[in-house]
């Protein structure tokens, strides 16, 4: 099985490496997550499992997630994620995952949450732009996306802005992956791993941490 947990992100420390350096790094309370469903390619058509996180009172839950829930022996979950896999999976539903699951070969990591929501922004701060010139008789229009729409420049698509055009908008809560974070190190009584540099979402928000795809 791929290595992969869900867990919250607790926040940001330093941890000092053997030159005594210090090094940021992001603390993630990953697992214990329990295996709620295993899809087989004869049954599902591919491979994966289910894992939950995040015990809930079955009072705030729905009868259909309590049914699910008890198929692998366990109470519901707050949040439940599939992990694909290439290979039948080796665990079975009702089996107790923790940071063990990242042995001394994991190094590096792939962390996906949700990014911080900032609100409504302007073209330059959403999407990078330059804006306009400070001078040369800019007037009231530095901050300005500029020209959105024309007949001579949209050519054969009429004079209204085309689908995808970078505007000003909701900046942030999407979801983002940030790709090979070292692995500094686990701390199995307290189910932490320690990862090196930032990673998406606020403190306490929900990300899943699995070994990196492009780097071993």
């Amino acid at each position: 099985m791929i290595p992969a947990l869900l867990g919250k992100k607790i926040g940001m420390a330093q941890v000092f490496d053997t030159n005594g350096r210090a090094v940021p790094v992001t603390l993630v309370k990953a697992g214990p997550c329990t295996v709620m469903q295993v899809r087989t390619t004869e049954h599902d058509g591919y491979e994966a499992v289910q894992l939950g996180f995040g015990d809930v009172k079955p009072h705030r839950s729905t009868l259909p997630l309590i049914g699910h829930a008890l198929k692998a022996n366990t109470t519901p979950k707050r949040w439940l994620q599939e992990i694909r896999l290439q290979k039948p999976a080796e665990h079975q539903p009702g089996d107790v995952l923790t940071v063990e699951l990242f042995g001394s070969e994991v190094r590096y990591v792939d962390v996906t949450g949700i990014s911080k929501g900032k609100g409504f922004a302007g073209a330059m701060k959403r999407h990078g732009f330059g804006g306009q010139p400070a001078s040369h008789g800019t007037e009231r229009k530095h901050r300005s996306p500029g020209s959105i729409a024309s007949h001579c420049s949209e050519r054969g698509r009429g004079g209204k802005p085309v689908k995808g055009k970078r505007m000003a908008g909701h900046m942030g809560h999407v979801r983002v992956t940030v790709k090979s974070q070292q692995l500094m190190g686990t701390d199995l009584e307290n189910n932490l791993l320690i990862i090196r540099g930032s990673i998406p979402g606020p403190n306490g928000s929900v990300v899943m941490v699995r070994k990196a795809k492009t780097r071993s």
